[in-house]
């Protein structure tokens, strides 16, 4: 479990609001292998308005580091801010985010580790007007129903980079459904989540979004 949750630690504080831009993994390579063109402000905005228009959404995923190592668990978010990825009650470790703060919990050694929201990979996810507008590019794809969009600051290449991938999908918000992203971490360590089974304004109660610090107790939430 550790190697994993070393993988997921490269996606939880490896990147930086802004800072988001994916690498290609195994199986998006055949997508983006189209030369770089100039950014289209209209699929940009195309991003923004599918990611905007998710007010709650449930998700299965599979998490894959680049040994190749896969866990699987559920996504949940809520704006503003909010997200969880939970591994299953068995599992030792947590992600989540309370709207403030993001928070890797390791049962297994009792150590929580926390970063403001900006500081994390998934800012774009949190705040897509601003981390998308500003430093997200479009990476050209053969198919006209995927679309790649690449998030990063170049002035701060430290914090990596995220690719999000999305496939045109009427029943998504905007049209456009989020289906993995790929997050590369400035040591070159590679994650990919890629989602299915998304369920879009679902209740999602903000306990959700709470957890039972291992510090002071060595029970896992249920």
């Amino acid at each position: 479990m550790k190697t994993n949750l070393f993988s997921f630690r490269t996606l939880a504080i490896g990147l930086g609001a802004g800072a988001l831009a994916f690498g290609v993994a195994p199986g998006t390579r055949d997508v983006l292998t189209a030369p770089a063109a100039a950014q289209s402000t209209s699929q940009i905005d195309q991003v923004i308005g599918a990611l905007r228009g998710i007010s709650t959404m449930k998700a299965d995923f599979t998490q894959t580091d680049r040994q190749g190592s896969t866990v699987r668990g559920q996504m949940t978010l809520k704006r503003p801010g909010k997200i969880r990825f939970d591994y299953g009650k068995n599992a030792d470790f947590l992600v989540i985010s309370n709207g403030k703060s993001l928070y890797m919990v390791d049962y297994e050694v009792s150590q929580v580790e926390r970063w403001p929201i900006g500081n994390s990979p998934l800012g774009a996810l949190f705040d897509p007007g601003k981390d998308v507008k500003r430093y997200g590019k479009m990476v050209p794809t053969r198919d006209p129903n995927v679309l790649s969009v690449e998030v990063r600051d170049p002035k701060k290449p430290e914090f990596g980079m995220i690719t999000l991938i999305f496939t045109r999908n009427a029943s998504a918000p905007g049209g456009w459904q989020l289906t993995h992203w790929v997050a590369l971490d400035a040591q070159n360590n590679r994650t990919r989540v890629q989602l299915s089974n998304q369920r879009y304004g679902v209740s999602v109660p903000d306990s959700t979004f709470t957890f039972k610090d291992p510090r002071r107790s060595t029970r896992r939430p249920g």
